[in-house]
């Protein structure tokens, strides 16, 4: 009869058999002051607390990724332009004699078609190559983009007028290839 009894009773949690235990046992055991837990504290799920560590791992990781995918996007931009600036500096000298051959006079028509189509050309390669070419006689001058070698008093002239231009000043997008080499008046 002791077997139907204890099926008839309910079953004891865990929680409840701790809680009833007998009361002999509490007694005797001394208290402990509850001091050193505070009520405020939360208590923390250990799975909980990996979860949010990888998490953040996680995130970490993709910012890092994100930063260098666009670092290396900047460094070949840069790279690619820096790469365009050199060769157009190479290419300058050649701009220059060309510039030369033709503003000298010539008897010789052939020769002088010749070295325009030559000129044209290479303005033309400069121009798809996204270069601009600058520093003409009667602009302003600009000492970020002009190199004054030489100064002149011409009451013709404004003040800062470009009055002569030695060398021409290329540039690339925002970078400066080479400065116009001019003479300033006033």
């Amino acid at each position: 009869m002791a077997k139907k009894e204890e099926q008839n009773q309910p079953e004891t949690t865990q929680e409840e058999a701790v809680n009833t235990a007998p009361e002999a046992e509490a007694q005797e055991a001394p208290e402990i002051p509850e001091a050193t837990e505070t009520a405020e504290t939360p208590e923390v799920n250990p799975f909980e607390e990996k979860y949010n560590a990888e998490h953040d791992s996680f995130l970490r990781l993709a910012a890092e990724f994100d930063n260098f995918r666009k670092r290396t996007v900047k460094e070949k931009e840069q790279s690619y332009g820096n790469g365009k600036a050199d060769a157009i500096v190479k290419l300058l000298p050649i701009y220059d004699n060309l510039e030369r051959a033709l503003n000298q006079p010539t008897e010789d028509t052939a020769y002088k078609k010749g070295v325009e189509l030559t000129m044209n050309e290479l303005v033309k390669i400069f121009t798809g190559l996204g270069v601009e070419i600058f520093g003409s006689v009667g602009d302003s001058f600009d000492p970020n983009l002009h190199n004054a070698v030489m100064h002149t008093e011409d009451e013709g002239l404004g003040e800062n007028v470009i009055a002569q231009v030695f060398q021409k000043g290329f540039k690339v997008g925002d970078k400066i290839v080479r400065f116009a080499m001019v003479q300033v008046a006033n």
